[in-house]
């Protein structure tokens, strides 16, 4: 079914599709009609034709195309913030009529970064779909900065994350607090160490997950203000293949404190100034919560 919006201007009524909308909206986010066709997965000529209809119907062009990556022109950037609030009006519209189906049908999307996908949520989802059969849940693996961004742009329901000092745009419900340890392999010199000193750590080779991981970020914060800069030998953002590394004592990494607890290569050590995280679920302030977001919240109150 196409639905259209009519939009009455001082000399016409411009009828405008959903679906074009969706399109150009998609399209202005990736900068790209490729990797928004790929998103939406529909094919690319479709949401060329359907900006170009767009833009006709308008009269303006939304688009610069003369640069290698698509940019708004001044009349794009404006009708884009007036449409991005009229789909998150529509979408919200559609999930209270849905919540009429007494949480029989539903979907929630979740992104978890990679350290607490395999660690954590196995326990969180197993739990919620015993008490939830009827719902879906839907995960991402996404870096914390990187599902920040994604819960403010309505593209996830919520973000197992861990929680940053400042969240203005979030609502945040904590359910754990964890250790930032140093990981070091039991052959390693450092392992009869009862704490790690930042000289230590200025010596060591580092093993660091990627860009995009507010781990990291805390991690480099921390080191900078000790006015420390060791060697990074290696970036991933795969859990085991950075304790495959430690355990075969490539270099240290910074895990949190669940991360290693039945690793029998591996020693945890806390750094000799300790550091201290939140766990918690994050989704966006002012966002209509559906029975089934509201029944997810509702589970994660019981700490980890």
């Amino acid at each position: 079914m196409v639905t259209y919006y009519a939009f009455a201007t001082r000399k016409e009524v411009i009828y405008l599709e959903l679906r074009q909308l969706e399109y150009f909206q998609m399209a202005s986010r990736l900068k790209n009609i490729t990797r928004a066709a790929q998103r939406l997965r529909v094919s690319q000529p479709n949401i060329t034709v359907a900006i170009k209809k767009l833009e006709a119907e308008l009269g303006v062009q939304l688009f610069d195309r003369s640069q290698k990556q698509l940019s708004l022109t001044p009349e794009g950037k404006v009708f884009l913030k007036r449409i991005e609030i009229a789909l998150r009006n529509i979408e919200d519209a559609v999930l209270e009529v849905n919540d009429y189906k007494q949480l029989q049908k539903g979907t929630i999307k979740i992104g978890i970064p990679p350290m607490m996908g395999a660690y954590l949520f196995p326990k969180v989802f197993s739990g919620f779909r015993r008490a939830h059969p009827h719902l879906d849940v839907l995960l991402y693996e996404e870096g914390s900065l990187s599902i920040r961004e994604k819960l403010e742009s309505d593209e996830l329901d919520f973000g197992i994350i861990i929680v940053p000092e400042i969240v203005p745009n979030l609502n945040v419900l904590k359910m754990s607090r964890n250790q930032l340890m140093v990981c070091v392999a039991q052959t390693s010199p450092l392992a009869d160490k009862e704490k790690i000193t930042a000289r230590e750590i200025a010596a060591s080779d580092l093993i660091m997950l990627k860009e995009g991981a507010y781990l990291r970020e805390v991690v480099q914060n921390k080191l900078a203000a000790l006015k420390i800069s060791p060697r990074t030998v290696l970036e991933s953002s795969q859990i085991v293949t950075i304790k495959g590394l430690v355990a075969h004592n490539v270099g240290v990494a910074f895990l949190l404190d669940f991360i290693c607890e039945n690793s029998p290569d591996i020693k945890t050590i806390p750094f000799c100034e300790p550091i201290f995280v939140d766990i918690g679920l994050a989704w966006k302030k002012e966002r209509y919560v559906s029975k089934a977001a509201q029944a997810f919240i509702d589970f994660c109150k019981d700490p980890l």
